[in-house]
């Protein structure tokens, strides 16, 4: 599975964006991960490529924001998705 480029850091915006809507997959195996007690490194390796032997703050760094994320998608985005879909 290949995962859309990414950011540093993933949005910190109150609406969902469009790297968010590049990145729900992104978000839901972060989630799966978390839920199966995953290592981080093992995960920032696997989603993100990156080597957390070799840039332990960068990949520490980009997995937290990201899962972070992932998080506020599931407790309050969500819900941005759901009006977006009645609206149409």
């Amino acid at each position: 599975m290949t995962t859309p480029p990414f950011e540093d850091r993933a949005p910190a915006d109150d609406r969902i964006t469009a790297y968010d809507e590049r990145h729900f997959v992104t978000y839901l195996r972060l989630l799966d991960a978390e839920e199966e007690g995953a290592d981080w490194r093992e995960v920032a390796e696997i989603i993100f490529g990156l080597d957390a032997g070799i840039e332990p703050d960068h990949a520490r760094s980009v997995h937290d924001s990201h899962l972070e994320r992932a998080h506020w998608i599931t407790d309050s985005g969500y819900s941005q998705l759901l009006e977006r879909s009645r609206n149409q």
